[in-house]
């Protein structure tokens, strides 16, 4: 994660595990050395803000820094850089779109130039009051994706695919993997479960915090075996990077870890 240094007020924003503002080459060989002697690798540099926030100034603001983590990203050997489209959450898809492209032509440039792959994740963020009714995130189903993809034309834009947040929205995890087979630059192995009684206690037009609760992989409502199938089947050979928001393994360090490790337990099958 790279975000700006600083306290985030919403929840998984602000983790700044590398300061793309100040990463100059020693820097980055730094990082380098951590990664090899504590056999971690980084798959991609991650920063999730509203790039069409309604607020211009931090709007802007995102944007300068989204530059700064795709020059980052080579300087460290990567070629991906994971993020969120955003979106004015008040407005309409249609409403949204011109401002879209007109943030995102230049970024999808950047990338271009810098040899980098920008996936963009498909939660909608539209979980709380201050993100309703539109949430803050406008990549969300295959029919947005594909007049994106058709509209801002790039090898180097597409999908960080989270088969998630489709369990939310009622769309199959699977189905869109074949057609945006060649747009999968990043995938998350993070699962989901609908409680049934609360949503029909509340109704799905509430809150989605009202009635879902992510999980671990295995431990929701995702066929992983077939998941995997499919995504191996169309030719994705990248990574797979499990996301613990699951709360119910507790709030510690060494809760997430134990989760962690009960995901991959879960995964390990599929992947080899």
């Amino acid at each position: 994660m790279c975000w700006p240094p600083g306290r985030a007020e919403r929840k998984f924003a602000g983790v700044s595990h590398i300061d793309v503002t100040t990463l100059d080459n020693g820097g980055a060989d730094k990082v380098t050395e951590l990664c090899e002697r504590t056999g971690v690798a980084i798959s991609a540099l991650g920063f999730y803000p509203n790039l069409l926030d309604p607020d211009r100034e931090t709007a802007d603001a995102a944007a300068a820094h989204l530059h700064q983590v795709i020059e980052a990203a080579p300087k460290l050997g990567l070629t991906r850089v994971n993020s969120f489209v955003g979106r004015d959450w008040k407005l309409t898809v249609d409403e949204n779109w011109p401002r879209f492209l007109e943030v995102w032509r230049p970024l999808v440039k950047h990338a271009e130039e810098h040899g980098v792959f920008i996936g963009i994740e498909n939660c909608p963020m539209l979980f709380t009051a201050d993100e309703w009714p539109g949430g803050k995130n406008l990549f969300t189903s295959p029919a947005i994706w594909r007049r994106a993809f058709e509209e801002l034309d790039s090898d180097h834009f597409g999908l960080n695919y989270d088969p998630s947040h489709f369990i939310l929205l009622d769309i199959d995890p699977i189905a869109p993997l074949e057609e945006f087979a060649s747009k999968l630059f990043h995938v998350h192995a993070k699962d989901l479960a609908i409680d049934e009684a609360a949503l029909a206690e509340h109704g799905r037009f509430d809150f989605p915090k009202q009635w879902h609760l992510p999980r671990i992989p295995g431990f929701g409502e995702i066929d992983w075996g077939a998941f995997f199938a499919e995504l191996i089947r169309v030719g994705y050979r990248g990574d797979v990077a499990i996301e613990v928001e699951d709360e119910t393994f507790g709030p510690t360090l060494e809760d997430r870890q134990r989760a962690l490790r009960t995901a991959g337990n879960v995964l390990r099958p599929f992947v080899g």
